[in-house]
């Protein structure tokens, strides 16, 4: 599969080992782990955070591997999913902070592109959570809007 702003082509299969039991510790506790997620994602932190935060602190090397369900499932489950998704709502950081620098450097015409590739790669996660319907139907990306939305 080609990359989305280059020539080149890329690897899409995964890295991960397949699940089986000499992956999962033995003192180890679905339960336990579910919760531990739900009290990080109480206290704000967001899911990519989550899971970096249960392999290094609490020895959990896959959740999906630990708990039978991704770490989205569980938190979903738990009604603790946030507004946006996390992918968006980084590249909606990103352009915002490249139309910052824009704003104060008006010749930077290689961060120029990547604003542009930025954008694009915007609009189509956009329209991929549309479809299946993690954003509602009309919601639309606006930089100045989502710059508001993003500091709150």
């Amino acid at each position: 599969m080609a990359r989305m702003h280059t020539g080149r082509h890329g690897k899409s299969k995964s890295r991960k080992p397949k699940a089986d039991l000499a992956t999962i510790p033995e003192n180890f506790n679905k339960e336990e782990v579910g919760e531990i997620a739900v009290n990080y994602a109480k206290q704000g932190i967001p899911q990519p955070m989550i899971g970096q935060l249960l392999k290094e602190k609490h020895n959990v090397p896959y959740i999906k591997h630990a708990m039978g369900q991704r770490l989205g499932q569980v938190l979903e489950s738990k009604g603790l999913t946030q507004e946006f998704p996390q992918d968006l709502v980084d590249l909606m950081r990103r352009a915002i902070r490249m139309r910052k620098h824009i704003g104060k450097n008006h010749n930077d015409s290689s961060n120029k592109r990547i604003l542009n590739n930025t954008e694009s790669k915007i609009w189509k996660l956009t329209k991929y959570y549309k479809s299946r319907g993690v954003l509602p139907k009309d919601w639309k990306y606006e930089p100045e809007k989502v710059e508001l939305i993003i500091k709150s």
